[in-house]
């Protein structure tokens, strides 16, 4: 199994066969996602994201330091387990890599983010639990909005759009989960709705017939499930084998076609919030999609636009430094403002969040995800 993970990835194999290729400096990242297990498709996702910012980079031949640099990555598989993550964050820092592209759960970047901290490399995850930039660290950026926003914004739409004044929460237990239901929590209640049932599952259940009948009898208006599309899926089946006729609502791990594949006949009118605006409204959404599709043979899922900027930030700022020397990069990356595939103003405030605000509100109708609404707005 750890074979394909520890492999060291030439992501820009193509800078082969560019003149000087051989006096090319490698600039390496770091780069940690569950490659294997449930959330293997994620972790695919993003590295494919990743793989293809880095591959082009290559072949534009881009200079640091007078060199031709050749970027690569450095691929680790941490099975969505922060234990784990935290073993794959110090092998990481001892490979000598420039900087992190990764990881991809709140529960494993959070304590590994403490790693790469204390060794001084930049840091672009994925997470979306607001821990992890509230920690201080001058190292931590992201590739997507946070869940403090995006929570606002589905509490939000629940109460004033689906007119759901009495909602039921679940949660897995996971930094991403439990910190996403949290703020929708707060979200629901400052709209003028109520929590009239808050219950917890895990990441490994399937079987949530016990919950879902105590939360059949508080009656709710609308259900919001923080947690992944591995429970999600049947957790919809069995709303409908139930009678319960509330709509189910979930995060971004949610928008996906493993969740309707699960939920089978039951997914339509399922909502989900996805950070960022669809891929056919993204500043070079369909350029991207166009060239990922050409180099993976199939359509980029919700996480690849977002991993290709982030990569495609960490190398615009080593670009500008003139050096891969993270302390030398580092207050550029800070301070960077470019315009990428997913978004025509990518930039930072001081925590390491992205400036602009964008969520996306989707309902499966027909067996397909379509989209409801978007918000766009700038952070204060």
């Amino acid at each position: 199994m750890f074979a394909y993970t520890r492999q060291l990835i030439a992501a820009g194999i193509a800078a082969a066969c560019m003149g000087g290729a051989a006096h090319a400096a490698d600039v390496k990242f770091g780069f940690a996602a569950p490659l294997t297990g449930p959330q293997s498709h994620y972790g695919e996702d993003m590295q494919n994201g990743l793989t293809l910012a880095l591959e082009e980079a290559n072949k534009k031949g881009i200079k640091v330091g007078g060199e031709t640099a050749r970027f690569v990555l450095v691929s680790r598989d941490d099975q969505a387990d922060p234990r784990i993550g935290v073993q794959v964050a110090q092998q990481l820092v001892d490979e000598d890599v420039n900087g992190i592209l990764g990881h991809f759960n709140s529960g494993t970047t959070i304590p590994a983010s403490r790693v790469y901290h204390d060794a001084g490399l930049p840091q672009i995850a994925m997470a979306t639990s607001p821990e992890y930039t509230n920690q201080g660290y001058e190292t931590t950026f992201r590739m997507m909005t946070s869940d403090t926003q995006q929570g606002a914004a589905v509490g939000k739409f629940m109460v004033e759009n689906l007119k759901a004044t009495k909602i039921a929460i679940i949660d897995d237990r996971t930094a991403y989960g439990q910190g996403l239901a949290d703020q929708v929590e707060k979200a629901v209640k400052a709209a003028g709705g109520s929590v009239v049932r808050r219950e917890y599952t895990t990441d490994k259940s399937t079987d949530f017939s016990a919950i879902l009948t105590n939360i059949k009898g508080a009656a709710p208006d609308a259900i919001f499930y923080g947690g992944l599309d591995a429970q999600s899926g049947p957790m919809k089946r069995q709303l409908a084998t139930l009678g319960i006729k509330a709509p189910l609502v979930s995060g971004e791990m949610t928008r996906s076609d493993t969740f309707i594949k699960l939920a089978g006949d039951a997914a339509d009118g399922t909502y989900a919030s996805l950070a960022g605006v669809p891929l056919e409204n993204m500043s070079a959404g369909k350029e991207f999609a166009q060239r990922y599709q050409a180099r993976f043979k199939k359509t980029p899922g919700v996480y690849a636009p977002y991993a290709y900027d982030g990569a495609w930030t960490m190398i615009s700022a080593i670009e500008k430094a003139g050096s891969a020397d993270p302390e030398k990069y580092l207050p550029e990356l800070a301070q960077i403002q470019r315009k990428g595939a997913t978004s025509d103003h990518i930039a930072y405030d001081a925590k390491g969040d992205l400036k602009e605000i964008s969520v996306t509100i989707y309902q499966v109708r027909n067996g397909k995800w379509e989209m409801v609404q978007t918000m766009v707005s700038q952070a204060d």
